[in-house]
């Protein structure tokens, strides 16, 4: 199994730790990057040395907004997974983040379980090209 060079866009300290923590020890990820603000991600998410395999956003930042995250990470060459963790996990939020280039959206009460699960399959090389969570 790989380890997903992964990116979290993360404002509250303590849940970016406890989020780490909990990848790091459920499924094979190195973190190689934080931020809590969407123009300190996209400017790591388009420099060309900055490659990761996932990207983990939260959709209410310090400042700007997930949304923007989105839009940088997919302006990429080889663009990574995307996956929003958020509270606000609404449908209309969950539709306008997959219209927007998402992979995958999970509500940070309730389907942290899922998205271990899609991690898990990220880096066992499933679903690696199946547009999971895909607008059909």
């Amino acid at each position: 199994m790989a380890h997903l060079r992964t990116y979290i866009v993360e404002d509250s300290p303590v849940i970016r730790e406890n989020l780490i923590a909990t990848l790091e020890e459920m499924v094979p990820v190195e973190v190689i990057g934080t931020a809590e603000d969407e123009s300190t991600a996209a400017h790591w998410l388009e420099r060309p040395d900055n490659a990761c395999d996932l990207v983990i956003i939260d959709i209410f930042l310090k400042s700007g907004s997930g949304l923007g995250v989105i839009q940088a990470a997919r302006n990429g060459k080889v663009p990574p997974k995307l996956v929003v963790l958020s509270n606000y996990a609404t449908p209309d939020m969950r539709r306008k983040c997959l219209q927007l280039g998402a992979d995958k959206v999970f509500d940070k009460s309730n389907e942290i379980d899922g998205l271990i699960s899609y991690c898990a399959r990220l880096a066992s090389g499933e679903d690696t090209a199946s547009g999971l969570g895909a607008l059909t």
